[in-house]
């Protein structure tokens, strides 16, 4: 394993050797339908709070992407996982079940990033075979904790985002072996490839000032600007080095304003309108009513594991730098007055 400045690259060639994604009913509903792995009818998932079942969401997709890696939940040598309750709470309730050593992970949106790093330094390091990593959301547990339960019916501002009902988990491990082939819609089978995780890139915590609780996307986007400016630094790549670069929640207003930033900074244009897009973009259609666009740990976190990946492993994507992006505030701060500092990380995955 090699370090420069900010980025970590991985020279053991950790793979993702499957992966697992949740949709809620809201998102079962939107473009990205048919790259989930499962669709819940019901956000509450069979349980009496909506907390159980962001829980059972996330449970869920560990165990299955345990399962389609071939791998007990015995096996697993360690479990990285987070999501947006106080304490860890969906992810906590789930490791209490599974018995599996756990690293509780906390970068607000970006903990499924922040999870893939450390989890790939992990095998890497060849300090464990097999690591399972995952991260949930669901949006009646962050309306309840972040901003009023649903039963008030606050009206949301414009630039609000949509916290997604989503989990997604995969699993790392020192070698690629995941499923061979994949049937597709006429019945003939594609080669399916492997999914290598190249390097990581560590973010800096970034403060724009932005103090509105509603501006998720602006406060954000400065740190996931700073973070692929720097791995393109590290790594002396340009913009069409990928095919796909992708934030995690930036919406539809910190995605245009990711646009301007970038092209402000000399990145080519072009590039930037045919290769960089936004998982809060790409989760729902416009006419669903989210406003801005979607955010929360599972909206990047079933991306990757659900679109991305699969993408991926049928060859359709070669290169792709994936950036989970946090916004670091508490229930408490903005009431005192507090801006809204922003994280991202980003992870460089190959397929091979």
């Amino acid at each position: 394993m090699g370090r420069k400045r900010q980025t970590i690259f991985f020279e053991n060639k950790p793979y993702i050797s499957s992966a697992y994604s949740i949709g809620g009913k809201k998102e079962g509903d939107g473009p990205l339908r048919k790259w989930f792995d499962m669709c819940l009818n019901d956000d509450t998932f069979g349980e009496k709070t909506w907390e159980k079942a962001e829980s059972k969401m996330l449970k869920t997709a560990m165990t299955e992407a345990l399962r389609r890696g071939g791998r007990s939940v015995e096996e697993a040598g360690a479990m990285l996982s987070g999501d947006l309750l106080n304490q860890l709470m969906s992810s906590s309730f789930m490791a209490r079940d599974m018995h599996i050593p756990f690293l509780g992970m906390y970068g607000a949106c970006s903990t499924m990033t922040e999870s893939l790093i450390l989890g790939s330094v992990l095998v890497d390091g060849r300090y464990s075979d097999d690591v399972v990593i995952g991260a949930s959301s669901h949006y009646c547990t962050a309306e309840r904790q972040f901003r009023m339960p649903l039963e008030h019916g606050n009206q949301r501002p414009p630039s609000a985002q949509w916290t997604a009902t989503a989990a997604g988990a995969m699993l790392l491990s020192s070698c690629g072996r995941g499923e061979a082939a994949e049937a597709i819609d006429d019945g003939s089978y594609i080669e399916l490839r492997d999914v290598r995780v190249e390097a990581g890139t560590i973010g800096k915590v970034i403060d724009a000032g932005v103090k509105d609780a509603n501006q998720m996307g602006s406060a954000m986007t400065p740190a996931a600007v700073d973070t692929l400016l720097n791995h393109m630094e590290d790594t002396g790549r340009d913009l069409d080095h990928y095919d796909l670069i992708l934030t995690g929640d930036l919406g539809f207003i910190g995605k245009d304003i990711m646009r301007d930033l970038l092209e402000g900074a000399g990145l080519n244009k072009a590039d930037i309108e045919t290769r960089y897009d936004d998982c809060g973009t790409m989760i729902y259609e416009s006419q669903q009513d989210v406003h801005s666009g979607g955010s929360g740990c599972g909206c990047s976190a079933s991306t990757f594991a659900g679109y991305v990946y699969k993408k991926m492993r049928r060859g359709e994507l070669d290169r792709v730098l994936i950036m989970s992006t946090g916004a670091l505030l508490s229930t408490i701060s903005p009431f005192q007055g507090e801006s809204i500092p922003g994280i991202a990380h980003a992870v460089s995955l190959v397929s091979e």
